[in-house]
């Protein structure tokens, strides 16, 4: 699509300051493109926490995460350093308010970096909220006034924000990931209410720090991933002290005299009800798209349960409007694949290129104390489309080298590999929980794509003593019903 100098104010207008509508608005002014990005924030309903440019991954996603991750595994790091022969003060304990500081120091200099990248590329930032006149026009509630904006195209990408459940108290007391990174008090014994991916981690990460976290769980742990891995990884938690309260849900939070928070809940099953009082409650129960103040009715746009359902080439039902991110209806919600997407979106749109975003087979990491790592099918999946006697699953324990001294437990640390049963034997999927898995996963994650199959896995020499050579190394089957314990590591 060639820009059409003039008639609009912009080329393209993208709605939406994150990783999917920052990465199209560079891609889209370096293929000549007239471009507006619209950002803003709403402070949340609890502590009224803000936060610059750059979206959810790089203020309170991904990246705060893995530094509160990073954080817990250094403590973990610390004691164990002691097996290994260093000499190590027993009173070394973590600092929360240095920790959210130095968290925060880093946030505030990549929105800096951002500001002045988007800048320097001629992206005009309007920190506004935008909501749309008319399939062209979009009207920005700006802290100056109004300002009313027209473009030949718009991206939306405006995300989600955490939800909350709709029970007394949940708003008024209760915190979300968006808090927690700059919480201003350390955050206590913590209910964690979700076992999604953003649970688990916010649950491991306070347990490492000190902290005693609560895991509350309505249905299953990690809906959407292996289930099998699903629960290893929970296991592996509750062997650290993460207790799990099961086919739970919460009825009400009430602030005490004291100021701790009473929560009263019951058992689904059962109908039991239950309290207990915690110093914080964070809810982590999903995400919702952000699709009410954009007036969106007013352009024509179709939405699908607070998301906005797109083709193959990121189009809306409305010819000039398309979305990326984590805004767009059933495809993975994760930065890497926002990125692509927003790039490749723009690069179709004002630089000739017909290449598609492939949302198949996206590799992706729980950053769970033992953390999981996967890409492609899991097994319940690959039944499901191949059929359970066209499935072969290869699979093992195995022993990190690392964990010997310490005398870590090694009772989680499991992979396994989804396969055709006959033929070329292709991969599927690949699952692995242990140390670093992400940093394990993505090279396995480009052959899975590149057609891996089980002959080229065990015909490839691992690198020793690695975790990830243990992918080369499997050679039991669940079929066969043998043991897949190691009894050895160097032979």
């Amino acid at each position: 699509m060639a820009p059409v100098q003039g008639s609009y104010d912009y080329d393209l207008i993208v709605i939406g300051g994150g990783s999917a509508g920052l990465a199209c608005a560079k891609e889209a002014v370096l293929n000549g493109a007239r471009v507006a990005c619209l950002d803003y924030v709403k402070p949340t309903p609890t502590l009224g926490t803000k936060w610059g440019v750059g979206g959810t991954c790089v203020n309170v996603g991904c990246i705060p995460k893995k530094l509160m991750h990073q954080a817990s595994l250094l403590g973990e790091a610390v004691h164990e350093a002691a097996a290994y022969g260093w000499n190590v003060d027993d009173k070394i304990k973590p600092d929360w308010h240095k920790l959210v500081q130095s968290v925060q120091n880093h946030i505030k200099s990549v929105n800096w970096v951002t500001r002045v990248d988007l800048r320097d590329k001629k992206v005009e930032y309007i920190n506004g909220l935008g909501s749309f006149v008319d399939s062209h026009t979009l009207l920005a509630k700006l802290k100056s006034g109004e300002r009313t904006i027209t473009a030949q195209t718009f991206v939306i990408a405006v995300g989600g924000r955490p939800r909350y459940p709709d029970i007394p108290g949940a708003v008024e007391y209760g915190i979300t990931s968006d808090d927690l990174f700059s919480l201003d008090r350390e955050p206590g014994k913590t209910l964690v209410v979700g076992a999604g991916y953003i649970g688990l981690e916010c649950a491991g990460f306070l347990k490492g720090l000190g902290y005693e976290p609560t895991v509350m769980v309505r249905s299953i742990v990690l809906r959407g991933f292996d289930q099998q891995m699903a629960e290893l990884v929970a296991a592996s938690m509750e062997e650290r002290g993460i207790p799990f309260l099961r086919k739970s849900v919460p009825l009400s939070v009430e602030k005490q005299d004291d100021g701790k928070l009473l929560v009263k809940y019951k058992n689904v099953e059962t109908g039991e009800e239950a309290e207990d009082v915690y110093d914080t409650v964070l809810w982590a129960i999903g995400r919702k798209g952000l699709v009410d103040d954009l007036n969106l009715p007013n352009a024509g746009v179709t939405v699908q349960k607070d998301k906005i359902p797109v083709d193959s080439q990121e189009a809306t039902n409305v010819a000039n409007i398309y979305a990326v991110g984590d805004i767009i209806y059933g495809k993975p919600e994760l930065t890497p694949v926002a990125v692509l997407a927003g790039r490749l979106l723009a690069r179709r749109l004002y630089g000739g290129s017909n290449q598609r975003m492939d949302y198949k087979d996206v590799a992706t990491t729980v950053f769970t104390p033992l953390e999981y790592a996967c890409v492609g099918l899991s097994e319940e999946d690959a039944v499901k489309q191949f059929g359970a006697d066209e499935i072969e699953v290869f699979h093992g324990y195995y022993k990190p080298t690392e964990f010997f001294i310490p005398q870590k437990s090694v009772r989680y640390c499991y992979l396994k590999a989804v396969a055709e049963r006959h033929g070329d034997q292709r991969v599927y999927g690949l699952h692995y929980i242990g140390p670093v898995a992400g940093e394990v996963i993505q090279g396995f994650a480009a052959a899975l794509k590149s057609g891996l199959t089980i002959n080229t896995l065990i015909n490839t020499v691992g690198i020793h003593p690695t975790t990830a050579e243990e992918f080369t190394r499997l050679a039991i089957t669940k079929r066969s019903g043998l043991d897949p314990t190691p009894a050895s590591c160097c032979s």
